[in-house]
């Protein structure tokens, strides 16, 4: 009989095996994936829990809280707050950093999360997820600022997403490789079901919302254009597009066979550089692909060299099969 690895073991390893994660990072990354088991509970809940629809008030983003975002924020605080390992947490739905209270011991490490990606699925029964990332918190001064946050996804120690589909995975990287767990409902743990996940280089799907194709720049639409040519065009093969308008269930989509994603600058709001966060979602998601032999790109540069300049911070988004993503990215070089 195949011996189980769970995620607690799995971190163990990493600790004592190859010294790749100190134990306080590992703690920090348990109590993270027990939050992500409670937003679990609560998803599959669904109605009879009482957790469908609108909560009635908006986020720092100006965008419609639901019931279960909420949720998922509060579980995120409440399970990491006392644990000792975090000097403070950022949301995508909070304005401003959430300091650890004084009644419980400072960490070392700064925690960022999208609580729960893609809720405008929820209602609809379709996969979404959350998305974490962990940096440590700068030396040199006391306390805690949002600048401390501010550093770019090149310095994040660990990352990875919770997706809440037919079944609950969780995806990891601590900065050697990719593995995912599955949520044994039974047992009540991940279970270690997938290591060294790698993104084929080549790709015939690609992942965007085609509702928005009037207002994408010269360079995005050439290159969709000529995916729809198929074995005609330039590409010489045909393609697919998918589009859950999960980033999450996208990128575990393209994670487990491989595609690209876009979400990329329009001219629906020409002064944002993008839609999708830097800090909460395009950063970690960026390392995870990076780490499982994909690229990730702003459309120009890579996003894991991008310096943030405040908390909650837009980004263009492509990334995916690293063959695909180096052609968005050249077509949009070249156009100057």
């Amino acid at each position: 009989m195949t011996t189980r690895v769970s995620l607690t073991r799995y971190l163990v390893e990493k600790e004592r095996t190859t010294g790749h994660i100190p134990a306080q990072l590992r703690l920090l990354l348990e109590v993270v994936a027990r939050a992500c088991k409670g937003i679990s509970h609560a998803v599959n809940k669904g109605a009879l829990g009482g957790v469908l629809g609108t909560a009635g008030s908006e986020n720092v983003q100006g965008e419609v809280q639901k019931k279960l975002d909420i949720i998922s924020n509060d579980v995120l605080i409440e399970a990491n707050e006392w644990g000792g390992h975090l000097a403070a947490l950022a949301s995508e739905e909070m304005d401003s950093i959430h300091l650890i209270p004084s009644r419980y011991p400072q960490g070392e490490y700064l925690l960022l999360f999208d609580p729960l990606d893609g809720s405008s699925n929820i209602d609809v029964n379709v996969s979404i997820g959350t998305i974490f990332s962990v940096l440590k918190k700068p030396e040199g001064h006391p306390g805690v600022q949002e600048a401390d946050f501010l550093q770019p996804g090149s310095q994040q120690v660990a990352a990875g997403y919770c997706v809440y589909g037919p079944q609950t995975t969780l995806v990891l990287t601590v900065g050697d490789g990719v593995a995912a767990f599955t949520l044994d409902r039974e047992q009540g743990s991940f279970v270690l079901t997938q290591e060294d996940i790698r993104i084929p280089e080549d790709t015939k799907e690609f992942a965007i919302n085609m509702s928005n194709q009037r207002h994408w720049d010269t360079p995005v639409r050439r290159y969709i254009d000529e995916c729809l040519q198929g074995k005609d065009g330039p590409r010489g093969k045909d393609f697919s597009m998918r589009w859950i308008a999960s980033m999450v269930a996208d990128v575990h989509r393209i994670l487990t066979r491989g595609g690209i994603f876009l979400y990329p600058w329009d001219k629906r709001e020409p002064e944002k550089p993008g839609k999708l966060r830097l800090l909460y979602e395009a950063n970690p998601m960026a390392w995870l692909v990076e780490q499982a032999g994909g690229a990730a790109t702003n459309g120009r540069e890579r996003i894991l060299g991008i310096q943030p300049s405040k908390l909650h911070e837009r980004v263009s988004v492509v990334l995916g099969s690293k063959n695909e993503v180096e052609r968005v990215t050249q077509y949009h070089t070249a156009q100057g």
